[in-house]
């Protein structure tokens, strides 16, 4: 599965760009990539009569309130995001963010994103809680299902390549997917439709809500966010009776204004991701816009 979109800025074209992803997407990719590598670990360790990794899906996966024997603990509406059962399941969730994440995280904010994504997971768990199964549940699939929706609410008519070949647009595809996890909630399967379902209807009413309110949640996260650098101002300068002065004035080279625009720098670039980040790519300048479009096609 792909999409394609030619009139779109800048994306990076495969993990050799990681450095470019915006940093919650890259937060996550990592995060579960070392959890599900701790719990591989943790699957060989023996803590009194128990493995160490069926410990960490007790106290950390989401347990149902009609289990008999386990405990709910509030946290694990969270921690559950991050805990996947077998290496197909975790290569699937991430790979589902890293196609459909990138633009909705670039287009919100990182702020507003990382919000976003975890009340996706939220909305999931909470329907898993009182309608799911009986079983643990664990794995991503809320959020990323919050994530395709979002996509397909922002980018509806965006192709996307089932096998590479062929194209169907999201809106069509993304509510083919919501439909069928609802028709399924009940069946004797180990997936948690529910949880797929209610990661989806939440990030459904999310994006209704931001679309009228824009969600503002700058001062609640700023863990993402690069520390501002304090710059003293310049002293002003004394009254004259002259408009201007001598040093304001800059000499012009009739030659120069034909040339080519100088390539941006990396500081540049940086500085451009980081305002991405803040605010979104829609607070862009058309000069910024410029730079990142000169930077794309250096990649």
């Amino acid at each position: 599965m792909s999409y394609s979109d030619r009139q779109y800025y800048y994306r990076p074209t495969g993990f050799g760009s990681f450095s470019y992803f915006p940093p919650v997407i890259k937060s996550l990719l990592i995060i579960n990539v070392v959890v599900f590598f701790f719990t591989i670990i943790a699957d060989n360790i023996v803590i009194g009569n128990t493995l160490l990794g069926d410990l960490i899906v007790y106290y950390f996966g989401l347990i149902p309130f009609s289990h008999p024997v386990l405990t709910f603990y509030p946290w694990q509406l969270i921690t559950y995001q991050f805990l996947h059962a077998n290496f197909t399941h975790l290569f699937f969730n991430m790979f589902m963010l890293w196609i459909f994440g990138l633009e909705i995280e670039n287009l919100m904010g990182s702020n507003k994103f990382l919000i976003f994504y975890l009340a996706s997971g939220v909305g999931g768990g909470l329907l898993q809680l009182f309608f799911g199964g009986g079983a643990p549940t664990i794995g991503a699939s809320g959020s990323v299902f919050g994530v395709m929706v979002a996509f397909a609410m922002y980018f509806p008519d965006r192709p996307i390549y089932l096998y590479f070949l062929i194209p169907v647009r999201a809106k069509f595809l993304i509510l083919f997917l919501v439909v069928f996890e609802f028709l399924s909630i009940g069946d004797s399967s180990f997936v948690a439709h529910v949880v797929h379902f209610g990661g989806a209807v939440t990030a459904f009413f999310f994006v209704l809500l931001d679309r009228k309110y824009m969600f503002d949640f700058s001062k609640l996260t700023s863990m993402f966010s690069r520390p501002k650098v304090y710059k003293p101002k310049k002293p002003k300068r004394p009254k004259s009776a002259y408009p201007f002065y001598q040093d304001d004035v800059q000499e012009v080279d009739f030659f120069e204004i034909n040339e080519e625009p100088k390539k941006p720098t990396q500081e540049e670039i940086d500085r451009i991701l980081d305002k991405i980040s803040q605010s979104g790519y829609q607070n862009l300048t058309e000069e910024e816009k410029r730079i990142l479009f000169e930077a794309s096609k250096r990649e």
